[in-house]
């Protein structure tokens, strides 16, 4: 990946301040090289990034992390994340691209997957779930989210001696698969979101089905590579070459409907059971937030 050598030291502070405030919405920090890599406006080397931190009043290192004053007390917990990431997703990646394989053969009208979230980013713990970043047909929003859910139950029934978090923890079997963000085609073709943040959740995440239509999304919208040059050169080395065995007709626009009522009767009661748990609560909130105007269910 070709890095930014030119930059001056004090565009890279800049550019470097802008992206840790990216991460830190998200609830996590990286280490100076992987930082470099997913710098705004292209990738700097590592030498770069802790000459700029060397230098900023602002980013400092601490617990082989780059952070600002806002996740610094935060380093030591989530550094021990990070330690574990590469052990914990080595396990979970195998059995998630089976779970995508089962998606894609059971619903033809899921056009591309991306793993998202955590195992995506890096540190994965085992009590994570897997969130999944979903592209449809036009008129399926949905029906994807409830055929998502259902599988997902069904799958996290072999799973029950997963371990759990406080957002994860379920009655019958632990929270594993889940939809992050679904669009529909023609949401992408484009995108009302460029900004930062929505071009990180693209850089960020791990396409592994549907790869031809992620990269046409990416090179359409063209203020995602404006943010990240590095979107045009990414590779996808888990890309599967999965096809549905269902026809297209057995799941009509028009199951929609019934499938909006379904799942929101759904989501409306997951909600419930987080009303003790405003840990829980909060952290539903905060991604509504950030997948806004692109939430399912929102109504504010």
């Amino acid at each position: 990946m070709a890095t930014d050598v030119d930059t001056s030291p004090a565009d890279a502070r800049v550019r470097l301040e802008r992206t840790v405030r990216v991460l830190e919405r998200r609830g996590y920090a990286v280490a100076p090289a992987r930082l470099g890599e997913l710098c705004i406006g292209g990738v700097l080397t590592e030498r770069q990034v802790r000459e700029a931190v060397a230098a900023d009043t602002e980013l400092s290192l601490r617990d082989g992390l780059v952070v600002s004053p806002h996740l610094a007390r935060d380093s030591s917990r989530i550094a021990r994340r990070a330690a574990g990431h590469a052990d914990n997703a080595a396990r979970c990646l195998p059995t998630t691209l089976g779970f995508v394989r089962t998606l894609v053969r059971l619903c033809p009208f899921v056009l591309s997957v991306a793993i998202a979230g955590s195992l995506a980013s890096g540190g994965y713990l085992a009590a994570d779930d897997v969130d999944l970043n979903l592209i449809v047909e036009d008129g399926k929003r949905h029906l994807a989210y409830v055929a998502i859910n259902l599988l997902g139950m069904a799958h996290a029934l072999r799973h029950r001696g997963k371990p759990v978090d406080t957002h994860t923890q379920r009655p019958l079997a632990p929270r594993f698969m889940t939809a992050n963000l679904i669009l529909e085609r023609s949401q992408c073709f484009p995108l009302v979101r460029e900004d930062e943040d929505m071009a990180y959740e693209f850089l960020a995440s791990r396409p592994v089905h549907g790869v031809a239509l992620w990269r046409e999304i990416v090179t359409t919208n063209r203020g995602l590579c404006e943010h990240f040059p590095q979107l045009e050169e990414r590779r996808y080395p888990d890309a599967l070459r999965e096809r549905s065995v269902l026809p297209r007709w057995l799941f009509p626009a028009v199951l929609d409907g019934p499938a909006r009522a379904l799942g929101s009767a759904g989501w409306r009661y997951m909600q419930w059971t987080r009303r003790r748990r405003p840990e829980a609560l909060a952290r539903v909130a905060f991604v509504r937030r950030t997948m806004r105007p692109y939430a399912l269910f929102d109504e504010s």
